[in-house]
C-alpha cells in the first residue's frame, strides 16, 4: 500500500477519536482514502493515559513521563509518580484550571495534560504520515455533561483549546455515534434507519440515523441525522459500582462504628474514581483518615483503607474491580477477587446477584435513553432496521440485550469495539478537509 506520504503535497488533516479509556487517530491514504495509525506495537488504539515519573528532568512540557500501555506498565512497575486515566470526563469541570501534584512536589495542570496527550496522538501520527498535520475532525459525545448546555458547551471549547495548543490551527467536531453510523453505511445495501449505540468509559451516547448506498459520499449529512440523545453513564461508572459493592467493604466501606453509626462514606466514593483517586493521598487527608480508627468497629478494615492510602493502591484497586467486573459479564459463576496488595490472603468474590444489582440501574438508564432517542426520531420500535454497537462497554451481554430487546426485529450487528468512531470520524474527514 502507498500512502500520501509519499508525496510533497501529502493531505494536512487527520481524524481523532479521544476516547475516556482509548484513542485513535486517522490519516489520508492514497489507495484506501483514510487509514487509522497503528500507535503502539501495531495496534489502532492506545489508551488515554499519562503516567508522570516522580524523578527525573523537566523538558519544555513538564515532568517526565509516558503514554498509553507505556503508561500503565510504568504504573503496574511500580515507578515513583502518578498515572493519570478517564481524562475526558474533566471536560466541563472546574478541574480542567486547576493543577494536581503528581510526586515530589511536581504539580501538572489538567489542561496541559489534555495538550500533551494530543500532541503525543498527533506526533505519531506524522512519524507514520510523514508530513505535518495541522487540520482535524474531533469525536465527542452527544454530551459531555448531561443536562446544562453551558458547561457541555464549555467542554467542548476546552477540547478545541487543548487541541489548538497541540498544534493544529483548523478544527471541526461530529458526534461520535454518528461517526459510527457512517463506518456501519459502509456494509449497507438498501437504505435504512439504524441505532448506533456508542458506550464507552464515560458516556453513552446514541443516535438514529438514516444511512443507505446512495448516501454515503454525500458531505452534507444533516437531514440524515433523525435524533442523537445521551447520558453520561457508561463504563468507568460500572466499575465503580462493583468496586463499592464487592471491593471497600472489605476497607470499611458502609461498615458501623461502636455507636452504631456508618463510618464516612467520601473516601470510599474518591477511591472509586479514577480521575480522584490522587486526591485521596493528601497528606492532611490521609492524616485525618488515619485519626478516624475509633470510628470503626472492626479495625482490620481501617488498617486495610490505611495500607492502600499509605501505599497509593488506589489506582490498582480500581483495576481489579475492572476486571472483576468483565469476568463476571462473560460467566454466571462468583468471580473471586485477590486483595493480596492489601493483606496476605485477603479476597473477596463478586457474585453474579451483585453484579446484577450493581450495574442494574445504570444498564435500564443507557436503554430507555436508546428508546428516548428513536422516540426523538418520531420512529415506531419495529422502523429500527439495525441496531449497530461500538465502544467497549458494549462487551456486556446483559447490556447488549437490554438495548437490543425493544427492537428485536433490528439486525444485531456488533462493530469494531474501540475503531468503530475513529474510523467513520476518518471518513468524514476525508469528507469535509479534502
Amino acid at each position: 500500500m502507498t500512502d500520501t506520504s509519499s508525496s510533497p503535497t501529502a493531505a494536512d488533516f487527520c481524524a481523532i477519536d479521544f476516547g475516556t479509556s482509548n484513542s485513535a487517530i486517522g490519516i489520508a491514504c492514497a489507495q484506501q482514502g483514510m487509514r487509522l495509525v497503528p500507535l503502539e506495537d501495531g495496534r489502532l488504539t492506545m489508551p488515554t493515559a499519562v503516567y508522570y515519573f516522580a524523578e527525573g528532568k523537566h523538558d519544555a512540557e513538564g515532568p517526565p513521563r509516558a503514554f498509553g500501555r507505556a503508561a500503565l506498565q510504568a504504573y503496574v512497575a511500580g515507578h515513583s509518580g502518578r498515572l493519570m486515566r478517564s481524562m475526558k470526563s474533566i471536560l466541563g469541570s472546574e478541574l480542567y484550571e486547576h493543577s494536581t501534584d503528581v510526586g515530589s512536589g511536581r504539580g501538572v495542570r489538567y489542561a496541559d495534560m489534555l495538550t500533551g496527550y494530543l500532541k503525543q496522538l498527533k506526533r505519531r501520527a506524522e512519524a507514520v504520515h510523514g508530513a505535518p498535520l495541522t487540520r482535524a475532525v474531533l469525536g465527542r459525545p452527544v454530551f459531555f455533561v448531561d443536562d446544562d448546555p453551558v458547561r457541555d458547551a464549555t467542554a467542548q471549547q476546552q477540547l478545541e483549546d487543548a487541541a489548538r495548543a497541540a498544534g493544529f490551527s483548523e478544527l471541526a467536531f461530529q458526534f461520535e455515534p454518528i461517526a459510527a453510523a457512517f463506518d456501519y453505511e459502509r456494509q449497507v445495501s438498501a437504505e435504512q434507519y439504524v441505532l448506533v449505540a456508542d458506550i464507552g468509559g464515560g458516556t453513552s451516547d446514541f443516535s438514529v440515523v438514516r444511512v443507505g448506498p446512495q448516501r454515503r459520499e454525500q458531505l452534507q449529512r444533516r437531514e440524515d441525522i433523525l435524533a442523537s440523545h445521551g447520558v453520561h453513564i457508561a463504563g468507568t461508572d460500572f466499575d465503580r459500582h462493583i468496586e463499592l459493592a464487592a471491593v471497600l467493604p472489605a476497607l470499611g466501606y458502609k461498615a458501623l462504628g461502636p455507636s452504631g453509626r456508618e463510618v464516612p462514606s467520601k473516601i470510599y466514593f474518591d477511591l472509586a474514581t479514577w480521575h480522584l483517586i490522587n486526591t485521596c493521598y493528601n497528606p492532611q487527608r490521609v492524616l485525618e483518615l488515619r485519626n478516624m480508627k475509633s470510628f470503626y468497629a472492626d479495625v482490620r478494615q481501617h488498617a486495610r483503607l490505611m495500607t492502600l492510602l499509605s501505599e497509593q493502591l488506589g489506582h490498582e484497586l480500581a483495576q481489579q474491580a475492572e476486571d472483576a467486573k468483565i469476568a463476571s459479564a462473560q460467566s454466571a459463576a462468583e468471580v473471586p477477587i485477590s486483595l493480596d496488595l492489601i493483606e496476605s490472603g485477603l479476597e473477596v468474590l463478586l457474585r453474579p446477584q451483585q453484579t446484577e444489582q450493581a450495574l442494574g440501574a445504570d444498564i435500564a438508564r443507557i436503554a430507555t435513553a436508546a428508546q428516548e432517542c428513536v422516540r426523538m426520531a418520531g420512529l415506531a420500535p419495529e422502523q429500527i432496521g439495525a441496531l449497530y454497537c461500538t465502544g467497549g462497554s458494549t462487551g456486556l451481554p446483559a447490556l447488549v440485550q437490554a438495548l437490543h430487546a425493544p427492537f428485536p426485529q433490528a439486525r444485531l450487528v456488533q462493530g469494531d469495539a474501540f475503531a468503530s468512531v475513529a474510523a467513520g470520524l476518518a471518513l468524514h474527514a476525508k469528507r469535509v478537509f479534502a
